[in-house]
């Protein structure tokens, strides 16, 4: 029998938006969700012309929401996105994907630039693995920074290879859908650009 890993990016490969955009919305609020990005409208310019990287950008998003917020308040919200928000944002072609490599009998895992705060609950209930960026935490606060690197671009790759010696599977499936999932997608012998839209 055949030896299978399936690598999965989920924010726009497996959802339908941007989880981070979607979580803070749902815990903050629409209205102060659209005064936060136009006080950050800079940052994201910047971001946007490759001024500034994806990791600074990123935490100083999650500073201005989430800073200084109880962990415990904070994850509470990352429980209730995933059982109310979550379902409607997932691509059912990907899900459909996900069990048909289950049956497979492959290793499946999610690797995401996003926080496993509000994606483990889901992968828990999927039964699937999960790589992620890590939020840092300090007197069981949030800070908004990270514990280590973005999960983004060549870390994907950095991260999954510390974790599966790829030479043991067959088969390496990888799925993605931007610039950002590039070098993971060249890891794999069967990989697919944007393949569930």
């Amino acid at each position: 029998m055949k030896k299978r890993i399936a690598f999965f990016d989920f924010d726009g490969t497996i959802t339908t938006k941007d989880t981070l955009l979607e979580i803070i919305k749902f815990q903050k609020g629409a209205a102060f969700f659209y005064i936060g990005f136009i006080l950050y409208a800079p940052i994201l310019i910047a971001f946007k012309l490759k001024i500034v990287s994806n990791s600074w950008a990123k935490q100083q998003i999650l500073k201005f929401f989430f800073g200084n917020n109880q962990l415990q308040d904070f994850q509470t919200g990352c429980d209730l996105f995933v059982d109310q928000v979550l379902p409607k944002l997932i691509r059912p072609k990907a899900i459909k994907e996900i069990s048909k490599l289950q049956q497979l009998n492959a290793d499946v895992v999610i690797v995401s630039a996003s926080a496993g705060n509000w994606i483990k609950k889901w992968t828990d209930q999927l039964g699937v693995q999960l790589i992620s960026t890590i939020l840092e935490y300090k007197n069981q606060k949030v800070t908004g920074r990270f514990e280590g690197k973005n999960c983004h671009g060549i870390e994907k790759v950095n991260r999954i290879k510390a974790i599966y010696d790829l030479a043991q599977y067959d088969e390496v499936y990888c799925y993605g859908d931007t610039s950002g999932d590039k070098p993971m997608l060249s890891i794999a012998n069967i990989s697919f650009f944007k393949p569930f839209r």
